[in-house]
């Protein structure tokens, strides 16, 4: 197939139509603005990352249902910072920090207590539902990451 146009005429047809195409969301940006138009209303998924952690068998002063929100930092939990910041330095872009134990991992056969802990909520914009207890020495050394978001044993 030829072209009609000129390798120059090719050339400044096409600078012409991507100098158009970059205009376009500025075009459909403005009138919104110009109208007085409102953002959306903020969906609690855009409230930052909030947690419930509920811990049973721990000990007292351990046990309850913890609330936890971060960025920015609330809530009813012991540490708001700490957990904050432990959850903040286990998050690592393509792993999930409360990924459960690898089932074919080998485990020392080390009993830990029975301390049980259910997380559930939202982090890092995705869902969070996960279950920790101490089990064997898998279970434990996942459990201790996580502190203080759950309670140190034997604290």
């Amino acid at each position: 197939m030829t072209s009609l146009l000129s390798g120059a005429a090719r050339r400044l047809l096409l600078a012409s139509l991507a100098g158009a195409a970059s205009l376009l969301p500025l075009a459909t940006a403005v009138p919104a603005a110009t109208a007085g138009a409102m953002p959306p209303p903020v969906r609690p998924e855009d409230r930052g990352d909030h947690l419930t952690v509920v811990v049973r068998h721990a000990g007292a002063g351990r046990d309850g249902t913890y609330e936890l929100s971060c960025h920015p930092g609330a809530g009813r939990h012991p540490d708001v910072a700490g957990a904050c910041r432990e959850l903040d330095t286990n998050t690592r872009w393509g792993r999930d920090p409360f990924a459960p134990v690898d089932p074919g991992a080998l485990c020392i056969p080390l009993y830990g207590g029975p301390a049980t802990a259910h997380v559930t909520g939202v982090w890092a914009g995705r869902p969070v539902d996960a279950s920790y207890d101490r089990s064997d020495g898998c279970q434990i050394e996942r459990w201790d990451r996580m502190v203080p978001l759950l309670p140190r044993a034997g604290a």
